[in-house]
């Protein structure tokens, strides 16, 4: 190419979120369909990009960047700038700039994407049952981030090295996790461990998540190394173990939150309008205030009241008849949670973790911050032990470092 053939060469410099949301990818991927040649990389001001090609080419490439954006992304400005053809043959992703100003914005941790649920659940798959899975879609984001621009060596990911399996998929244009900065797996990435109050370590892997769903259903308190910061679960619908979480942690009488394990319980304990439907199963999955439906106790007429109450307490198992996480129950959830409030927090599964455990045990869970009332959340495993160690009775740990904590939201609708 050069400036006889009518080609022109443009840059361009978008500034917003457009980092960790796979625009980079995008940008590749819509170059080589209209067949633009140049670069896109990261810098520490958003995205840059120089293109080459024909003006009506470049016209519908520009275009297309600004209406066509990924889904999570957010273009506040931008810059362009045209200069002479320089003769690109190709388009590919540079090394990122980081010698300018750093001004780009770093999209929050984004829940687990549907795909990455589907695959997580796959026996088939290789990232099966696997607490970590995320893609360019979902994932963590600004709890790892450590400096600008956003790549995996400026990201707590770095002292993960990447699977053969995982570099091709990180460096194939057609792969979901092209440019995925937390790529991982089960044979390269973080790994969960459960201890107890002393660090020591009972099990690990699949075996610690299995073993954490029972200290669930035994009324034990976890403290789980989740996305953005410890949090501490108990089982919602044991009143003398949502009554000693209090105790432990000093919170009298203010609302704990509640994980279900689906919408659909969800709606069967509180009313749930369309809004706050959309809320529960967004991208930010923030707490939402829901108003409470009368308690009443589970029924299942194929059970005697025995039967039913042992199965409901996680000491007996009938999986040919009570899916694992859905059994048409409406828990009995413990009035010390929210005591006098006619509101109840709630929240859905948001991280692979949290899907995994929740596929275990049939009931709702207090999923509270992991700290002594008013204190920071803990978001490291030796801060975790010395002041949860008085709270929970055994932790569920991850290595994956934690950059800065990320409390989870709370919304409220009032007008829907």
């Amino acid at each position: 190419m050069n400036a006889t053939n009518g080609h022109k060469r443009v840059k361009v410099v978008f500034h917003g979120i457009v980092q960790g949301v796979g625009f980079r990818p995008f940008v590749y991927r819509l170059a080589n369909e209209l067949h633009v040649a140049g670069w896109v990389n990261n810098s520490p001001a958003g995205v840059e990009i120089e293109a080459e090609s024909d003006s009506q080419t470049l016209e519908t490439f520009l275009t297309r960047l600004q209406t066509e954006p990924p889904l999570h992304s957010l273009i506040q400005s931008s810059e362009m700038t045209y200069l002479d053809s320089v003769g690109y043959v190709d388009f590919s992703i540079h090394e990122s700039n980081s010698t300018e100003e750093k001004t780009t914005l770093i999209l929050p941790d984004i829940a687990v994407c549907q795909e990455c649920l589907h695959e997580m659940f796959d026996p088939a798959n290789r990232r099966y049952r696997y607490p970590f899975i995320n893609c360019t879609h979902c994932g963590p984001r600004f709890s790892i981030v450590e400096a600008l621009p956003y790549d995996r060596p400026n990201t707590t990911m770095k002292k993960f090295a990447m699977c053969p399996e995982c570099e091709g998929e990180y460096h194939n244009p057609s792969d979901r996790r092209f440019h995925a900065q937390p790529i991982a797996c089960p044979n390269c990435g973080p790994q969960i461990e459960l201890w107890d109050g002393e660090g020591e370590i009972f099990f690990t892997r699949n075996d610690a998540l299995l073993q954490t769903a029972q200290a669930l259903r035994d009324g034990k308190i976890v403290a789980l190394k989740g996305l953005g910061g410890f949090q501490l679960l108990v089982d919602a619908t044991n009143e003398e173990a949502v009554q000693r979480l209090r105790l432990r942690k000093h919170r009298e009488e203010k609302p704990f939150a509640v994980m279900f394990p689906s919408l659909d319980m969800v709606e069967r304990h509180c009313n749930v309008s369309e809004t706050e439907k959309r809320l529960l199963v967004s991208s930010e999955s923030p707490i939402v205030l829901l108003k409470k439906k009368k308690q009443c106790h589970c029924e299942e007429s194929r059970r005697d009241d025995e039967a039913i109450s042992l199965i409901n307490r996680g000491l007996l198992r009938d999986d040919k008849t009570v899916p694992r996480n859905d059994n048409k129950a409406i828990w009995n959830i413990a009035s010390s949670i929210a005591p006098r409030n006619p509101y109840l927090g709630v929240m859905l599964p948001y991280t692979p973790l949290h899907h995994l455990l929740m596929s275990e045990i049939p009931f709702p869970v207090v999923a509270t911050s992991g700290n002594i009332s008013d204190e920071p959340m803990c978001i490291d495993e030796s801060d975790a032990l010395n002041k949860l160690g008085g709270i929970a009775d055994l932790f569920l740990m991850h290595n994956r470092p934690i950059h800065r904590y990320v409390d989870d939201s709370i919304v409220r609708v009032i007008v829907d």
